[in-house]
């Protein structure tokens, strides 16, 4: 880590723990204090590898307090590493409030290159690849079905994530709003044990999850609109 004040982002594994980079743990054995989301299942990728070093915790519900101490932190020359439970920080977790801010007060921020769940995802899906809009978590209530709709008339490839309880919902809508000949693959426990990846239309994959009931984090990507 460099000597003058900077904020290391650091990717880490999306599920088999294998997956980190040795510059990611060089800097993780590095740091004066790590920066987690869950320092509980941060603690399992440092005793993994036989890290030790202090956390503190930092999440969407305590960033906006947290941040101007993690500031003044890095301007008395501690050197600080952010992580997030799995993947990299920022990429729908914490993280974007804390960069935004150092570069605002002039502190360096280095993102290291890492896992992030969407781009196995998209690489598998065998749909286009050359562009695509990455959405993240979709609203849960609010503004849902807006954003259906709007993924529903976009021509190029589109990503999600999605909990295993709304996936079946997602995929109705897609079928109602879209069309049930969409393109779509379903990724879940990327990296894991039980890894699966179900392409097919939107209807093809519906009927799958309606009779297999949907477990993990998934990744879904959305072949674009066809344009006339």
């Amino acid at each position: 880590m460099s000597t003058a004040p900077c904020l290391v982002v650091v990717p880490t594994p999306i599920g088999n723990l294998e997956d980190i980079t040795l510059r990611a743990l060089n800097v993780l054995k590095d740091a004066d204090l790590i920066l987690a989301e869950d320092t509980r299942q941060t603690h399992k990728l440092l005793a993994h590898y036989n890290i030790q070093k202090p956390m503190h915790a930092h999440h969407a519900f305590n960033e906006h307090k947290t941040v101007m101490n993690v500031i003044d932190r890095l301007r008395a020359g501690q050197k600080i590493a952010l992580v997030s439970d799995c993947g990299t920080p920022a990429i729908s977790d914490p993280g974007f409030l804390l960069v935004r801010s150092c570069l605002q007060e002039g502190i360096a921020v280095e993102c290291l290159p890492g896992a992030t769940a969407f781009v196995p995802a998209l690489v598998v899906s065998g749909l286009p690849a050359d562009e695509f809009v990455f959405m993240g978590f979709l609203p849960h209530k609010k503004g849902r079905e807006t954003a259906i709709k709007k993924i529903a008339e976009e021509s190029r490839t589109v990503i999600i994530y999605e909990s295993p309880y709304r996936v079946v919902k997602f995929l109705e809508a897609l079928n109602k709003f879209a069309s049930p000949e969409r393109k779509v693959s379903a990724s879940r426990e990327l990296s894991k044990k039980f890894e699966e990846t179900i392409r097919g239309t939107a209807a093809e994959v519906l009927q799958h999850f309606t009779t297999n009931e949907p477990r993990g984090e998934f990744v879904i990507v959305i072949g674009g609109k066809e344009v006339e």
